[in-house]
């Protein structure tokens, strides 16, 4: 998009590519802390869009969404870096929840219910649900299980902004696709919902709320019970 006098109009790339600003967040808040602001996601991710459109040539043979993509996703990272996006202390409640999934399932024989996991963990199931609100849905790769005990600086930039090495690259291995597949099939109903809608038909938290008829914060419960379970299902592959 080109201007009478043969210059980039800005204005009208912004207009067309902000809703792929808009998307880029949504996906990745799913995956971070409650006290991360969807807002201030887009917004720097709106800087990285036009930070690309700066630097974008049209000569490197690279369509302008593949890099644009590249520099609203690192805009939004660096932004994470800055605002510690993932606490130990939620990698450590997760694994908590992880944990009491793994015990019941052994018991059980079966997918356990909240309340069931509530009482594992010694809490009410009000607890237990904020408890689920706060992990907010991470992710189903952690830094601890790719690096040492002492973490690693360098991890969102080697394994996020970099498409070819990020946790998703992983699960385009087909092992670990298959037992992805399978290890939904086995998550209770209104839980599969949510992950096909979100993963499959890529509609956000309050699409998913829509349709199921429920609030945001209880599909990113339901999400990130989710995530538990898949972990566990997950760790011998």
């Amino acid at each position: 998009m080109y201007t009478a006098t043969g210059r980039l109009d800005t204005n009208a790339m912004l207009k067309q590519y902000s809703p792929l600003v808009r998307r880029l967040a949504h996906q990745m808040i799913a995956k971070l802390p409650a006290n991360v602001e969807i807002d201030d996601l887009i917004q720097v991710g709106l800087i990285g869009l036009t930070d690309a459109m700066t630097r974008f040539d049209a000569a490197q043979g690279v369509q302008f969404e593949t890099f644009a993509t590249q520099r609203i996703r690192g805009a939004m990272l660096d932004e994470l870096r800055g605002s510690d996006w993932m606490s130990r202390g939620n990698r450590k409640q997760q694994r908590d929840i992880e944990t009491a999934v793994h015990a019941l399932q052994q018991t059980l024989g079966r997918a356990p219910s909240e309340g069931e996991i509530a009482k594992q963990m010694k809490l009410s199931l009000a607890e237990y649900q904020e408890l689920l609100g706060r992990v907010r849905g991470t992710q189903l790769v952690y830094l601890e299980d790719m690096t040492g005990e002492d973490g690693d600086n360098d991890y969102l930039d080697r394994h996020v902004a970099d498409e070819n090495e990020n946790p998703q690259a992983m699960l385009k291995d087909r092992r670990m696709r298959e037992a992805l597949v399978e290890a939904i099939k086995t998550l209770p109903e209104r839980e599969q919902y949510v992950m096909s809608m979100y993963y499959e038909q890529d509609m956000n938290l309050k699409e998913i709320a829509a349709v199921l008829g429920v609030t945001e914060s209880r599909v990113c419960q339901l999400h990130s019970q989710s995530i538990a379970r898949l972990r566990v299902k997950l760790r011998d592959h």
